[in-house]
């Protein structure tokens, strides 16, 4: 549930990346581009819905939150933000809610689903995917393009454009649709990488588009939090920390298969 925010400037390491900003102009959006944009609702209700998800236990700090969505190929779709205003969530989370949609999404397959919660333990000094974080840049063309009043609303300068980018904390997921067809990313940013993975899984499920086929989680059912017990040694994600009254991160995120199933809806 949300409390008071602290409003903090944010950061967002970014590079050029290889082959510019192009977003293919004169090309017909491809059919899971246009299924994905067929099966979400428009920006504001996206942006209530995520809302509805903020108003529920979610531990962490409460604070509001970004969210990004990007097709297979990697052009964003949509921006939103939770809050009145665009500062009233950190600035610097925008990036961070792009890059987390573009991982899910570049490490997802048909038949397997990575969420970014999922890469934390590998990308550890000495893991099997140190370095990974470096490997698809941040477009800053893209992501500083445009006026800063646009951003997260339904005229949002990375709208149908490629942002790259890797983030390997919780808060992405990939969406599957009911029939199991992988059609792009979710990410979210703003609050603890725990309280964002449980935000991103709420949201997607209510999006209806959570038909995850598989996963490093639940014994390979699926591709939710796994937290870390003794080592970092596999698919696991360091706890975070949650204020009075926002509920138990761990407790909610281990329950999120239970609460909020995955599948298509009944």
């Amino acid at each position: 549930m949300r409390s008071a925010r602290v409003l903090t400037l944010g950061a967002a390491v970014c590079a050029l990346a290889v082959g510019g900003c192009s977003d293919d102009p004169g090309t017909a959006p491809s059919i899971q581009e246009s299924k994905l944009v067929h099966l979400l609702p428009d920006h504001n209700t996206l942006r209530a819905k995520l809302r509805e998800v903020l108003d529920q236990q979610n531990g962490g700090l409460g604070f509001e939150m970004w969210g990004t969505i990007l097709d297979r190929n990697g052009k964003v779709v949509d921006v939103v933000f939770s809050g009145e205003h665009r500062g009233d969530q950190w600035p610097g989370s925008r990036l961070i809610s792009a890059q987390k949609a573009n991982t899910a999404n570049a490490f997802s397959l048909e038949g397997f689903a990575l969420s970014t919660a999922n890469l934390f333990a590998a990308v550890q000094p000495g893991g099997s995917l140190f370095g990974l974080q470096e490997s698809n840049p941040v477009d800053t063309r893209v992501a500083y393009a445009g006026p800063v009043s646009a951003y997260g609303t339904a005229h949002d300068p990375m709208i149908g454009r490629r942002i790259g980018g890797i983030n390997v904390f919780g808060g992405g997921l990939a969406l599957y649709s009911a029939d199991g067809e992988l059609l792009g990313g979710l990410g979210v940013s703003g609050d603890t990488s725990c309280s964002d993975h449980i935000i991103a899984w709420k949201l997607r499920h209510f999006l209806n588009l959570d038909n995850v086929p598989a996963g490093p989680a639940d014994g390979g059912a699926n591709d939710n939090i796994i937290y870390i017990e003794d080592t970092l040694d596999g698919f696991e994600h360091a706890t975070c920390f949650d204020l009075e009254g926002q509920g138990d991160h761990i407790a909610i995120g281990n329950s999120l298969p239970e609460d909020f199933p995955i599948g298509p809806e009944e």
